[in-house]
C-alpha cells in the first residue's frame, strides 16, 4: 500500500522548535524526491522544502536558515526540523513524494500551530 504518514505536529510558542517526520511505505523511497508543503487557513498550498534522492535541498525563502529537511533512506523517512518558529509558520504540513514516471503521493497532513 502506497502511504505517507506524518507525525510530530503540535502547538508551540514562538521561538520554539518542532521536528516533523514522514514515514513512507509502498514506494521506492530512495529514488523519490521528498518534500514538505504547508497550507495556512485561507491561503494556497506552499512548497516549503524538498530533498532529492542525492540529498540536494531547496527551501522557500521564508524558512531558510530556520528549517532543515533531511532523509533517512534506511528508515524510509523524511524529516523537517523547524527552529525559531513564528506564528506565520502556522499551517497544516503535508509530506509528499515525487516518484520517477509515477504520480505524486501525499500524506494526510499534520497541524502545526505557533502561538505568539
Amino acid at each position: 500500500q502506497v502511504q505517507l504518514v506524518e507525525s510530530g505536529g503540535g502547538l508551540v510558542q514562538a521561538g520554539e522548535s518542532l521536528r516533523l517526520s514522514c514515514a513512507a511505505s509502498g514506494i521506492i523511497f530512495s529514488g523519490s524526491v521528498m518534500g514538505w508543503y504547508r497550507q495556512a487557513p485561507g491561503k494556497q498550498r506552499e512548497l516549503v522544502a524538498t530533498i532529492s534522492s542525492g540529498g540536494n535541498t531547496n527551501y522557500v525563502d521564508s524558512v531558510k536558515g530556520r528549517f532543515t529537511i533531511s532523509r533517512d533512506n534506511a528508515k524510509r523517512t523524511v524529516y523537517l526540523q523547524m527552529n525559531s518558529l513564528e506564528p506565520e509558520d502556522t499551517a497544516v504540513y503535508y509530506c509528499y513524494a515525487r516518484r520517477p514516471l509515477l504520480s505524486d503521493v501525499w500524506g494526510q497532513g499534520t497541524q502545526v500551530t505557533v502561538s505568539s
